[in-house]
Formats: C-alpha cells, structure tokens, sequence
C-alpha cells in the first residue's frame, strides 16, 4: 500500500509540475534520487527483505510470468497512435495548452500516462510501467492473502507490454473493493484514491460513485470527506480544459470558450466514430441512426465473431449480477450493482465497445465469489490460465486460429530469446517534414501511426479529417509549449495539404 499511495502521490505532483515544464530527465533524476534516498534513509529495505525472504516459490513463479509477459513486443494499436505520442509530448514539453487541436486523441493525457512519462528517460525506457504495477499487485495479493486476485492476474497479462490505461484501473479498483469489502473506514483516502482512478480513465466513474455511496450509506460519513477527492477532481477539469478544451475527454460538456477548444466538425467525427465502433463498423453512420431503439439493441449483440458473443455476456452478467443483487439483499451488494448500472448506461450511449465495460466482469466475479475462491483453486486457475496465454504469445498463430475475430493478434510477434534482456520495442523513424502556415511538423512515411516521429507529428489520419473540414491546427505563439490552435485554411494551404496526403499515401509500397 505504501508503493500504491506513492504511485497516488507522485502522479499528482507530476501532473502540477507538467503544467509548467516538461517530466524531462531532470525531473526524473531528481525524483528517482529523493526515491532511493528515502528507501534508505527510512530503511524501506528492511521491510523489504522481511518479505520478500518468507515467500515461497509460488510467488516468485507468479514474478517469473509476470516479466515473462511484460518482455513481448507492444500489440495493442493504442500503444502507437495514442499511448507512445502522449508520453513523448508530456516529456519533451509537459501538458500542452489546445494540443487536442493538433491531434485528437492527445487531448485526453491520461494520469497514467503523466506518471510513465516521468520514468520515460532511464528508469523505464520501455514504457512497462504496467508490469511493474502488476509485480505490486503481485505483492499486495501476498500481504493480503486474498487469493481470488490471483485468479484475476493472468487476464491483466494481455495489457503489460505498454502503458495502457485498463490495466491501472482495473487492478486499483479491484484493491478498493476489497478494502470496502473489509470495512475500511478511511473514507477521504478511498474516495480520493477512486477519482484518481476516474483521472487515469473516465470510464470508471462507477468508482468515485460506489465510495461515496459506501461512506455515505455504509459507513455513515460526514461529507467533509469528500474534500481531498474534489481538490483532485478539480485538477483533473482543469488539466483536461488546458489541453482539451473542455473538462471531461472527448465530451463536449460545459464550454468555457476557450479559444483553443477543438473545431466542432472534429469532435462530431469523433462521436460519430465511437458510434461506429459501437457496432464494430459493421454499419455506416446514416444507418445507425435510422435504427429504433429494439434494432439498436438487437445488432449490438448479434455483432459477428468474438465482440457479438462478449456484448451477449456482459448483458447476460448483468442479468446474473442483479439475481444476486435480489438473493443477497445486501445494501453494499446493491450499491455496486446501482454503480454498474450507472456505468453500464453511460457506456451503452456513448460509446458501447467491449474494452470500456470489461471492468464491469472482474467486479461482478470479485463480488459474487470473493469469499467462495480458495487458495489453491486460485492458483490453478493462474498457472492453467498463464500457461495457455504463455503458449498463445509466444505463438501468435494459435491466437488467429482459435480467435480468429481478435484482431489484435495479428499484431502480436511472438517470441524472441532476446526480450528476456532485452524488452521487444519497435522502431519505425521514417517521416517527412513539411510547414503550413506557422506550423512545422512532420508526418510519418508507409505507416498509418507517429509513435517515434520527431515532434511535433500529426496522424495522417488527423490530416485527412483537418482536410475535410477546411482546417489546420496552427501555433499560438512561436513556441510549442505555448499550445495550439486552429484556422481556417485557404485554397492554397488546401492544395499543399491534399498534396501532402497524396506524398503520404505513395509511400506505402501496396498503393503506389
């Protein structure tokens, strides 16, 4: 728990620092020198020995896959065009005022991206910072001895090749639950800690919901401990206005006008998009929309392949959790479900894709058999489990055979002796620079994402929606760290834009 409230901390104060310079090598130095000053000065060592010396082989065998899995290469596409592009721009040039302007997705600057980007120079070159959390969560179980998480892990494995934020999130709610579940009666530390999650992914909001609702009803708290959660709360609108525009990403919720918010044309291809992908673009736009509610429904779950059969189950859990609900006539039992709900809804309207609820199953199994799971039961389930992915990683062609609709393992390269030294990363680095109006920037060559292109890069994705909507992002001063905006082009920029995308799209060898 020390390490966790320390992962808590150091995100928030680099979130503060990030607003007014870049988490460079500097910072990093500095914080990782005040870290192992302290380790030592308070003899954080002995605490660690004292544990790590009673532990038998079975948690040193969890270590063992652990940094089995997290020595892969990077498959997840977020890794390339959303994750990577973030942390470099939170650590060549910190929180950047309107930077959603020059792409998108870079407006949301996760928390947990603020946090890897502090560790991004020497500490953690790789950007695993997922595979440490899963090591503390390994160590948390042990101290706990609440073996039902151990059945969770091997699942958490497919996401600790980058810092993707679903795996944060998923295993500090699991480890509020189960202090909710023991009655932990520290209620500003639970309520805060469960908006940083809502920080790190604003798809969790079921969280903050559920610990206030816990303090409220459960423990019949005085609301002053809500104060420290809206302080933080607070930040976490603030830093989504100053590089967004507007306080909860991608929504556009209360508009303060700012004159660097996003053109609206863009954030409607952005909602229209998350439509889309609702039905796994298996329907254009027009055709959605025309749909009544029932048809909504009824194509949503009758989706071809894997997401059909995962949309099917999570109403289906659901259906099983509020059956439970009804059977245990627990008032926690019941506010979880009201939470999930609540999430559930949200989800389902704006955006129903199967990675913002799979939350929502790890939560329903933890609460219906978290004192039904044995010891040993949970390890078997772990090895079984792990042992399957190890073979499935290893050799992506069993992936694509068995799941043939998990398009990610296309991207999965299977395994190299060389990643056990050495973490598989990819490089690309081939790009073209160009100039309109007082922007330069460069734009990658034969690939579709800009993950090591020198900055400023903007997708060429990006480019080709600015083109459409007869517009460009454009500095505000002279300097980047000054943020961006955007105009309106003229016939001129245009032709030097549709130009561009045509350079772009010769680069690709298929499509000369």
């Amino acid at each position: 728990m020390k390490i966790i409230l320390s992962i808590f901390g150091i995100t928030l104060l680099f979130t503060m620092v990030a607003f007014f310079m870049p988490l460079n090598g500097v910072v990093e130095a500095l914080t990782v020198s005040i870290g192992l000053g302290s380790f030592f000065w308070y003899k954080g060592f002995l605490r660690f020995w004292t544990f790590f010396s009673r532990q038998n082989l079975s948690f040193y065998f969890c270590c063992v896959f652990v940094l089995f899995f997290g020595s892969f290469y990077p498959f997840i596409l977020d890794h390339f065009g959303y994750y990577v592009p973030t942390i470099k721009w939170i650590s060549e040039y910190g929180l950047v005022k309107g930077i959603a302007n020059l792409d998108l997705l870079l407006g949301q600057m996760s928390g947990w991206h603020v946090f890897q980007a502090g560790f991004s120079h020497f500490a953690d070159p790789f950007l695993r910072i997922n595979s440490v959390l899963l090591l503390v969560y390994l160590i948390w179980i042990y101290e706990k001895k609440s073996w039902i998480h151990l059945a969770f892990l091997p699942f958490l494995f497919l996401f600790s090749q980058s810092p993707n934020t679903d795996l944060p999130v998923m295993v500090f709610s699991l480890i509020l639950l189960q202090e909710m579940v023991e009655r932990n009666r520290n209620v500003g530390f639970i309520f805060a800690f469960s908006v940083f999650v809502f920080l790190i992914k604003p798809t969790m909001m079921w969280l903050p919901l559920l610990s206030f609702f816990y303090a409220v009803f459960i423990l019949k708290a005085h609301l002053k401990f809500i104060i420290p959660g809206i302080l933080i709360l607070m930040l976490f609108f603030f830093k989504n206005i100053w590089t967004f525009g507007f306080p909860i990403f991608p929504v556009q919720f209360a508009d303060f006008g700012v004159s660097w918010k996003p053109n609206a044309q863009l954030l409607q291809n952005s909602a229209d998009m998350a439509l889309l992908k609702s039905y796994d673009l298996q329907y254009n736009i027009e055709q959605i929309r025309s749909f009544s509610i029932m048809e909504r429904v009824k194509n949503w779950l009758l989706l071809p392949g894997i997401k059909g059969w995962i949309n099917s189950f999570f109403v289906l859990s659901l259906m099983v959790f509020f059956g439970y609900t009804v059977q245990k006539r627990s008032r926690w039992v019941t506010l979880v479900f009201i939470t999930l709900m609540i999430k559930s809804v949200l989800v389902l309207i704006f955006s129903a894709q199967y990675r913002f609820f799979t939350d929502v199953f790890f939560v329903i199994f933890f609460i219906i058999c978290f004192d039904k799971i044995s010891a040993n039961y949970s390890r078997l389930v772990f090895i079984g489990t792990s042992v399957l992915l190890a073979i499935a990683f290893s050799f992506p062609v069993v992936f694509k055979t068995v799941i043939p609709d998990f398009r990610a393992g296309g991207f999965m390269a299977g395994f190299y002796a060389e990643q056990l030294v050495y973490p598989s990363t990819y490089q690309w680095n081939k790009y073209q620079k160009y100039q309109i109006g007082n922007l330069k920037f460069n734009v990658v060559n034969g690939y579709q994402y800009s993950f090591d292109t020198p900055l400023p890069s903007i997708s060429p994705g990006f480019l080709k929606e600015d083109l459409d909507a007869g517009i460009f992002p454009q500095l505000k001063t002279q300097s980047l760290k000054d943020g961006f905006i955007w105009k309106k082009m003229d016939e001129s920029e245009k032709t030097q834009l549709q130009q561009l995308l045509e350079e772009y799209r010769q680069s690709f060898p298929q499509n000369p």
